[in-house]
């Protein structure tokens, strides 16, 4: 079964992204994590949170959070050896190309508007990538 990190601060998202998966029938584990703290933790094994093991196939990551914001998670999570190579798809309500640029720098997989949606999102190809990462 497949693995998956969502790091995300709303609620609401999360629960969006949970239907998503279900609606397609994508098996899966998903962890979820509040910020980038939080996440790192989960993936590491830091203070006293259990290492998601194996690691997660993918992380579906927003920008904006609380304490660890997407883009400072994105920069550790790169710059750590047993980290770097993990796909991430970047769910946002931005669509501010400075976001887009500086995540692509990065080396995002993918840059999904919220909410995430498999059928009509705008970023069609994005989504579908992530699906195939996700079925194969």
């Amino acid at each position: 079964m497949r693995s998956v990190l969502l790091v995300e601060d709303d609620f609401f998202d999360t629960m969006t992204a949970k239907k998503a998966f279900e609606k397609f029938n994508v098996p899966h584990t998903l962890h979820t994590a509040f910020n980038g703290l939080e996440a790192l933790d989960l993936l590491l094994g830091r203070n006293g949170a259990e290492p998601i093991r194996p690691l997660p196939e993918v992380i579906l990551l927003d920008l904006n959070m609380p304490k660890m914001n997407g883009h400072e998670f994105l920069a550790e999570l790169r710059g750590t050896a047993e980290l770097s190579d993990i796909p991430v798809f970047i769910t946002t309500t931005s669509s501010m190309d400075v976001d887009r640029l500086n995540t692509q720098n990065l080396g995002v997989s993918g840059y999904i508007l919220k909410p995430l949606d498999f059928e009509s999102s705008p970023d069609m190809v994005d989504s579908m990538n992530l699906l195939e990462k996700l079925l194969k």
